[in-house]
């Protein structure tokens, strides 16, 4: 669990410590830390200052509270929200973005394609359309003019007037492109009249990737799961941790058990280049004693109560009494630029300690 990973990296640093023994110690922990969070190594920070997309920013927002905490659960559609930007740098309909970063074990939900749709050009004349038909190919060759080298993804008729986000559905071209990734040629947008007919000039246009702010470019939007559920990890490779944690322990034990503020400062551990929300969070960590009788203040299990009793009574050797721990868990969301500097939402399981018991 995060709380004790990070118990441990505190009690890593000793009052008068080896400075090589401290360092192994600090680095173990950071590891074993980045294994929580399902990573080898922490993503580089953006080379130049990159403002998130503001979806990504709303989705944070309505999904966690300030700190992070999942206020919202079901929300989410898997447990991974990925976000990347076209990559052609071209005026022209056609689309490409990059999903290097997909992880093979990733399973994709959902991807969307988010195009930002302009006021109509002003045009002399009578208007003679009042919407037009948006349609999305999936491109199979480089050479999109001829026949069979596109596949149709979505088609739908939008009014001229008005501007904002329309979004289409393509999950079946990404899918190919993870499963295959030399077949992702990319996307072609077209703009036709209601009977399929040609528009030159098209009244309806989206932004491209040279034009306007970060925050209006076109952007294709994943939903995956990862099949991550919780992050409990082994302690037992960190040298003299655990003796250090029980002799801590052992001061608690004239408190009743209860929760008690463990703060994760993602500055403080050397992350804040890469994350971007939040900037640290509450962990929140039990301790305390669980002494006979068990009130149903301590929230004990029947299993605990039955241990306080045959410790209390003595009835069977080497039997010591219930530990205070966890018995609530909540998720925590982190937004982040992974290594491709692409913005991550990501939902981890049991990260924040809701309430304490005695099991």
């Amino acid at each position: 669990m995060l709380g004790t990973i990070l118990l441990l990296l505190a009690l890593a640093k000793p009052s008068c410590p080896s400075p090589a023994g401290a360092g192994s110690r600090r680095a173990e922990a950071l590891k074993r830390l980045l294994e929580v969070f399902g990573m080898e190594d922490p993503p580089a920070p953006p080379a130049h200052f990159k403002q998130p997309p503001q979806y990504m920013v709303d989705l944070f927002n309505t999904v966690a509270n300030a700190d992070g905490v999942t206020k919202n659960p079901d929300i989410l559609e898997g447990n991974t929200v990925r976000s990347f930007l076209d990559k052609t740098h071209s005026e022209k309909m056609r689309f490409l973005f990059i999903l290097s970063s997909v992880a093979k074990n990733e399973k994709i939900l959902t991807a969307e394609l988010h195009l930002f749709r302009l006021w109509p050009r002003v045009t002399d004349g009578p208007k003679r359309h009042h919407f037009c038909q948006v349609t999305i190919y999936q491109v199979l060759r480089s050479d999109v003019d001829a026949p069979g080298e596109k596949k149709l993804l979505a088609a739908r008729l939008i009014p001229l007037q008005g501007s904002g986000w329309e979004v289409f559905a393509i999950t079946q071209a990404v899918r190919d492109w993870t499963e295959d990734e030399r077949s992702n040629q990319g996307l072609l947008v077209t703009v036709q009249g209601m009977d399929g007919s040609p528009l030159d000039p098209p009244p309806l246009q989206f932004v491209s990737s040279m034009d306007h702010h970060d925050s209006k470019k076109p952007m294709l939007v994943l939903f995956t799961d990862d099949g991550r559920r919780g992050a409990s990890l082994p302690m037992a490779d960190f040298p003299g941790g655990l003796s250090r944690l029980r002799s801590t322990r052992s001061l608690d034990r004239l408190q009743p058990c209860q929760k008690h503020p463990l703060s994760v400062d993602f500055e403080e551990i050397g992350w804040s280049g890469w994350i971007i929300s939040p900037r640290g969070y509450n962990a929140y960590h039990c301790k305390g004693s669980c002494p006979f009788p068990l009130g149903e203040n301590m929230r004990p299990t029947n299993h605990a109560t039955v241990q306080s009793i045959i410790n209390a009574l003595k009835l069977s050797e080497g039997v010591s009494s219930p530990c205070c721990v966890p018995d609530k868990l909540y998720s925590i969301n982190l937004l982040y630029f992974d290594d491709d500097e692409n913005v991550v939402l990501k939902q981890y399981d049991d990260m924040v300690a809701g309430s304490c018991g005695c099991h």
